[in-house]
């Protein structure tokens, strides 16, 4: 298990933290770094944030699975930022398998229904590359093709359209076939809405990578927008079904903000772990 440690301060005097009403927010980790304990778990390990509104006989051990140091995840956001050496940036854009690029590098996907705030949470990955171009729309559907952006020579991301309401007619066509053959896809992350939790179309979804025996992860989006009631409830039950209904799906939750960056530095880090480039280091 890796431990929680604090990290000598990162940033010069003129860095300072943007808030947003009464919460801090951050991309960066070095700037997170400057929260008190207490708002630095919450921040970095929401999971763990939650613990104090359950009830003293509820199992957490799977909020703690993925557990890097903090040292760790600060060494997974360089592959973050882009630099002469090193782009970040948008690559091409395919509606059939056959017109998607061919690349060896690791691969990451990322699916969802419709309006789950799947552009959002990318665009929130790349906020240290505020040049890659990743268009966001309160339309739901507005993702209609895959969407590839290379991370240096590092990794591959792949932003897929939406499920569901206003989803591209070959949607299942599409997806199938990507998931299927994709031989350098090495995790999906399977998005869902917090504030509804899982829904028929998700169901739909993650039969669909079972079937398949394709890698996934759950990703619980909006928390900012949930109260702390709901986001508990959903999370239990979700982080349940994950653990006594599915066969590939990773035993841990990863609730994200993409207004107030929570959950999006450990996301980073496991996404740079599970594409090969960064093991993790004892503490």
């Amino acid at each position: 298990m890796f431990q929680l440690q604090r990290m000598g301060r990162l940033v010069g005097p003129n860095c300072l933290l943007r808030r947003h009403g009464a919460t801090w927010k951050s991309s960066s980790f070095s700037e997170v770094l400057q929260l008190e304990d207490k708002k630095l778990t919450g921040v970095v390990f929401p999971l763990q944030g939650l613990e104090k509104y359950l009830a003293p006989d509820v199992n957490t051990a799977s909020f703690r699975i993925f557990h890097p140091s903090l040292h760790d995840i600060h060494r997974a956001e360089v592959l973050f930022k882009p630099s002469a050496r090193h782009v970040i940036d948008y690559f091409s854009s395919a509606i059939r398998m056959d017109h998607a690029p061919q690349l060896s590098q690791p691969e990451v996907c990322f699916v969802g229904r419709s309006n789950v705030g799947k552009s959002s949470l990318i665009k929130a990955l790349f906020s240290l590359a505020p040049n890659v171009e990743v268009r966001v729309s309160k339309n739901p559907g507005h993702t209609k093709k895959m969407n590839f952006y290379k991370v240096g020579k590092y990794f591959t991301l792949v932003d897929m359209p939406g499920y569901g309401y206003r989803a591209p007619q070959d949607f299942g066509e599409m997806v199938e076939a990507y998931l299927q053959e994709r031989q350098n896809l090495k995790r999906t992350f399977l998005l869902v809405d917090s504030l509804v939790g899982f829904q028929k179309a998700d169901h739909i979804a993650i039969q669909m990578l079972e079937e398949f025996g394709i890698p996934y992860v759950l990703v619980l989006t909006k928390i900012d927008k949930a109260s702390k009631g709901l986001l508990v409830k959903n999370v239990l039950e979700i982080q349940d079904f994950a653990e006594k209904q599915t066969q590939g799906c990773f035993p841990q939750l990863f609730p994200v903000s993409s207004i107030e960056y929570s959950g999006i530095h450990l996301l980073r880090c496991f996404i740079a772990h599970v594409t090969g480039n960064l093991p993790l280091m004892q503490s």
